[in-house]
C-alpha cells in the first residue's frame, strides 16, 4: 500500500481539462527515501514555500503560458513537496503578444482555477493562484486559494489598482484584506502595486497573518524586504522577472532567484520565533541559552537593536520562552513604550 507522501507527490497526472490550455505531463515522482526523511524531521511550524517568477517566459497563447509554468513546476517542485505554491500575478494571460477581450480573458481563467484546483489536490499543497474574477458585473485583479484537497478556501481582490487597470475596467477590490487559515497557520495576499500603500500590510499583521504573498507585475527589489521587517511577518514575492524571493521577518532573504534558477524557488521558513527588541532584554540570554542549549537559536542584528529568538526543536515554543522571561515582542515593547510617553505627556 503507498504511503499517504506518495499520493501527495502525484503532483499532475492529467491533461488539461478544457480546450485552450495546454495538456499538462505528470511530474513523474519518485517514491524516495531522503524525502521520506527529510518530511519526517521537519520541525512541527516548518513551512516549505515556492514561488514562482516568470522571468524569460514567453507564449503566444494563455494555454502555452500555463504550460510553460506547468513545466517549471515539473522541473523542480517534486523534489521538494511544497506546503504552499505561490504563482505571479495575472501569469496566465500575461507575457503574451496579443491583448485579449474581457470576455475570453475571464472564459481563460475560469479553466486555469479549474486545472490549478486539480493540481493542488494532486500535490497536496495549498497553491495561489493569481487570476481575473469577475462577480456582480465586476471583474477584479484577484488571488484564489486552494486548500490540499484542491478546495477553493477563499480570494483576495486587489486594493490598489493602477490607473491604467481601472481604466481597462476593473474595480478595486475591499479596504481590508481577508486572511486565510491554513494547517500551518495564518496567510495574507497583497497583488503588486499593493506594495506603495501601508493600510493593507498592516491590517494583515493586525490580523495575526504569519506569511503575506505578494503576486506582482514587477520585483520590488528592497519594498518587499521592508514589507517583512515592518510587519514581521515572512513576506514571498512571485513576480513577472526576477528575483521571486522569501524575506524572513527580519527583511532578510531566505532565498530567491536568480541566474541558475530564475524561475522558482523553494526554501523552508520556520514559524516558530519572534523578533524583540534587543535591549533591554538581551540580559536574559544566557539564562535561555544554559536552559535550552541547541533547542534555541538567538540571532542578533547588532546595528537594528533587534534579535530574533527561534525555536529549533517540536518541545520549546518560543511563547512559553518570551512568558517564562517576561519578554516583549517587538511591537509590544514598542506599543508600552508609546503608552509611558503619552502618560507624561498628560504629566
Amino acid at each position: 500500500m503507498k504511503s499517504d507522501n506518495f499520493s501527495r507527490r502525484n503532483f499532475l497526472k492529467t491533461s488539461a481539462i478544457t480546450s485552450g490550455l495546454a495538456a499538462v505531463s505528470p511530474l513523474g515522482l519518485a517514491d524516495t527515501l531522503p524525502v521520506q526523511d527529510a518530511v519526517a524531521r521537519k520541525l512541527p511550524r516548518e513551512v516549505w514555500v515556492t514561488s514562482v517568477s516568470m522571468s524569460g517566459l514567453r507564449a503566444e497563447t494563455p494555454g502555452i503560458m500555463v504550460d510553460e509554468i506547468v513545466r517549471v513546476l515539473n522541473d523542480h517542485v517534486p523534489h521538494y513537496q511544497p506546503d504552499i505554491i505561490c504563482l505571479p500575478e495575472t501569469f496566465a494571460t500575461s507575457h503574451l503578444p496579443k491583448s485579449t477581450p474581457w470576455a475570453q480573458k475571464l472564459g481563460i481563467c475560469e479553466k486555469v482555477l479549474q486545472q490549478f484546483s486539480n493540481l493542488a489536490k494532486q500535490s497536496g499543497c495549498y497553491l495561489i493562484c493569481p487570476v481575473y474574477t469577475s462577480e456582480g458585473g465586476k471583474i477584479y485583479n484577484s488571488a484564489v486559494i486552494f486548500d490540499r484537497g484542491g478546495n477553493k478556501i477563499g480570494a483576495y481582490r486587489k486594493i490598489y489598482l493602477t490607473d491604467y487597470e481601472i481604466e481597462s475596467g476593473l474595480t478595486p477590490g475591499p479596504l481590508t484584506p481577508p486572511v486565510f487559515q491554513t494547517d500551518f497557520g495564518k496567510i495574507g495576499i497583497q497583488i503588486c502595486f499593493d506594495i506603495e500603500w501601508k493600510a493593507g500590510w498592516e491590517k494583515l499583521r493586525e490580523q495575526g497573518a504569519e506569511i503575506v504573498f505578494w503576486p506582482s507585475a514587477f520585483t520590488g527589489g528592497q519594498l518587499v524586504n521592508t514589507k517583512a521587517w515592518e510587519n514581521k511577518y515572512v513576506v514571498v514575492s512571485s513576480p513577472w522577472y526576477n528575483p521571486s524571493k522569501i524575506c524572513d521577518i527580519s527583511g532578510t532573504v531566505i532565498s530567491d532567484t536568480g541566474m541558475w534558477d530564475k524561475n522558482l524557488v523553494c526554501a523552508p521558513v520556520n514559524l516558530e520565533k519572534v523578533l524583540i527588541h534587543r535591549y533591554p532584554f538581551n540580559r536574559h540570554f544566557d539564562k535561555i541559552r544554559e536552559k535550552y542549549g541547541r533547542k534555541v537559536r538567538i540571532t542578533t542584528f547588532f546595528e537594528e537593536d533587534w534579535s530574533v529568538i527561534e525555536s529549533l526543536s517540536p518541545e520549546v515554543f518560543v511563547a512559553d520562552i518570551l512568558k517564562e522571561f517576561n519578554i516583549p515582542t517587538h511591537e509590544q515593547y514598542i506599543r508600552g513604550s508609546e503608552a509611558v510617553q503619552i502618560k507624561a505627556r498628560k504629566g
